[in-house]
């Protein structure tokens, strides 16, 4: 066991020390060494030595437009592997309700004339339609669609001159009842949204309220994807729109004995004026969660001797507040009774709603609680605020208003920096993971290339003779072969094995780097062929030094400083062909984001003129990376120059 132990302790001290050497010798190559050397002049003066590789640093720094573009790259290197510790990224997830949002930050920004006196506040998708006590109408956040040239914050003249008694935001319209009873609607109409007229796969408005109601009769107004619904007095439920979306849609046309009516995403949910949910005849719910119980397997056999207060549901689940004070959740938060908040004893709930992934409600005490989905802080609303007080949930964000109507708190998402995507993600956090990727990716490819090549054009130019010929015969063969059509190849015959993301990417690398080696081992061998046949060379085989130890240890130094101008004009050639291959669809797939299939989604006129941001942010850091590494490479191969 010692003599292993022993083994295993030399072996590691030899490892270190040839990672000191190695250090040693690239400090040496590309810094020079701490010693001064000085000659004698004719005058009988001394004159200070300068090595190459100060030299090179001097003339570098000498060149502003390298300097800035080395700053401009460390800090794009520093963004893109230090922001994915702080942006977290779901690569799979979606979200339909936050397609294609412009880069904005006013999401959560309710305007300062509701804030004072909120009424209600209501949103489904990226924007959010409040209402104060005097009627006033106010929406924020995306409101425009740019495929359809429509803008939601452009209310009818009807709203404006009379004000509203409620109103609700869905997916892309909006419904508000004026104050003389007339129920209006904007925003897109395309699936029969409005009500007025029959659309294909589309619920019109029911002949009982399509002239309007009383506002003494108006309950309930709300909206979902693409559907409406309005609740009356006399506790009858009307709805229209999308069926197709909406699944039962149809079964709440003309609904009775209903007090309130949420939207998921895909169905409409009744709360019955005896305290029972109706969900159609199609079953939605499954197990449960209860506040009091924990986990329950059957959520309508557990709700069966309850009756219901309130009901809120969010895109595919529900939560319900019972007379009893339990607080039930099922659906999407069916296994996570963790996530429930928990209440202090005789404390209970009083009103909840939902958004989009998340839930927020008011306890009898005037305490606030929200639950669920919390990547934008939805839920960071907790705390007191006053008995009697309401809890607004927008898509993804949560307003709390106090007794008298002062909105108290607002949380959640702000907005996106460069906006979203065709699917919902955000864009400047997929930059990020994505630049992490392409960097990444060639850096690692030139490493690779850098390995071969050098070894190649060092033994090559050193040894000459036959090995030199076999060598340069081997690199001419690589060199002949069509780069970008190969790697094509080999990255389409990939996609035929069921490998991990993880291999594919590593796989990529190799790929890259083994076939763009080839120039810089004749560059390597060029310059180990002028080297040889100095006097060091001459003194060092004198010396009995061997072969090998000369090559790597005494020649190769001596040419670092090209090998490093070629490595940087490489690596920018990696990302290139990195981001070339992602985009034609052969390199790194989605949904693992790169700059390069960032912009595959991108390649459409429709996002190319009405999405800009989708594609101009991608393409903007790729190139300012290309950019700030080409300028570098040729202030570098200027330094070197021997005219300069």
């Amino acid at each position: 066991m010692q003599s292993k132990k022993n083994v295993i302790q030399r072996a590691w001290g030899h490892t270190v020390s040839a990672f000191k050497r190695f250090f040693r010798w690239v400090k040496r190559g590309v810094f020079g060494s701490k010693k001064e050397l000085a000659t004698l002049t004719a005058e009988g003066t001394t004159e200070k030595i300068e090595s190459p590789s100060r030299l090179l640093r001097q003339a570098f720094f000498r060149r502003k437009g390298a300097v800035v573009a080395l700053i401009f790259l460390a800090l794009l290197s520093l963004f893109v592997f230090i922001a994915p510790w702080f942006l977290p990224i779901d690569i799979n997830y979606t979200d339909p309700l936050q397609q294609n949002i412009p880069p904005s930050y006013t999401l959560c920004s309710p305007p300062r004339a509701l804030r004072k006196n909120v009424k209600t506040i209501d949103g489904f998708s990226d924007f959010t339609v409040g209402v104060n006590g005097e009627g006033q109408l106010f929406v924020w956040g995306n409101t425009k669609n740019r495929l359809a040239g429509i803008d939601v914050q452009k209310t009818p003249d009807t709203v404006r001159n009379e004000g509203v008694i409620t109103a609700s935001a869905g997916k892309d319209h909006i419904a508000a009842i004026t104050k003389s009873g007339k129920i209006v609607c904007w925003g897109d109409n395309s699936c029969g949204q409005f009500g007025t007229e029959r659309i294909l796969g589309s619920l019109p408005m029911h002949e009982r309220i399509a002239d309007g109601v009383t506002a003494e009769e108006v309950v309930q107004l709300v909206c979902g994807y693409q559907a409406t619904a309005l609740v009356l007095a006399d506790h009858t439920a009307y709805a229209w729109g999308n069926t197709n979306t909406v699944r039962n849609l149809e079964e709440f046309h003309a609904l009775a004995d209903v007090q309130k009516v949420c939207f998921t995403n895909s169905f409409a949910i009744a709360l019955r004026t005896d305290g029972s949910i109706y969900v159609g005849t199609e079953p939605i719910f499954y197990g449960a969660v209860s506040l009091k119980e924990g986990k329950q397997a059957d959520f309508d056999r557990y709700m069966l001797d309850k009756r219901c207060v309130d009901i809120a549901t969010d895109g595919k689940c529900i939560a319900v507040v019972t007379e009893d004070g339990d607080l039930v959740v099922s659906g999407a938060f069916e296994n996570g009774e963790d996530i429930l908040p928990r209440l202090v004893t005789g404390e209970y709930f009083t009103s909840v709603d939902g958004g989009t992934r998340h839930f927020v409600g008011v306890t009898n005490l005037g305490n606030a609680y929200a639950w669920g989905h919390n990547v934008y802080g939805q839920c960071e609303v907790f705390g007191f605020y006053s008995v009697g007080a309401r809890a607004y949930a927008g898509s993804l964000q949560t307003y709390v208003a106090t007794a008298d109507g002062r909105l108290a708190n607002k949380a959640g998402l702000k907005g996106y920096i460069m906006g979203t995507d065709g699917k919902g993600r955000d864009v400047f956090t997929r930059i990020a993971h994505g630049g992490k990727t392409t960097l990444t990716i060639g850096a690692v490819a030139v490493l690779v290339s850098l390995v071969i090549g050098v070894l190649v054009g060092c033994v090559a130019g050193y040894f000459g003779g036959a090995i030199d010929t076999l060598l340069m015969r081997i690199t001419e063969i690589f060199s002949s072969i069509p780069f970008l059509p190969f790697a094509m190849l080999l990255s389409q015959i990939i996609k035929n094995y069921s490998v991990s993301e993880s291999m594919r990417l590593l796989i990529i690398m190799l790929i890259l780097g083994a076939l763009s080696w080839t120039g810089l081992a004749r560059m390597v061998r060029g310059q180990v062929l002028a080297e040889r046949e100095k006097e060091f060379v001459t003194a060092a085989r004198a010396m009995g030094v061997r072969e090998g130890k000369i090559a790597f240890r005494h020649v190769l130094p001596n040419v670092l400083s090209v090998i490093l101008v070629s490595a940087t004009l490489d690596f920018a050639g990696c990302l290139l062909t990195e981001s070339s291959l992602s985009y034609l669809g052969f390199g790194v797939q989605q949904p693992r984001p790169t700059w390069g299939n960032m912009l595959t989604g991108s390649n459409s006129s429709i996002v190319i003129q009405n999405y800009w941001w989708q594609w101009l942010f991608p393409a903007l850091f790729l190139s300012l990376a290309v950019i700030c590494i080409n300028v570098i490479g040729d202030a570098l191969r200027d330094a070197l120059d021997p005219k300069e």
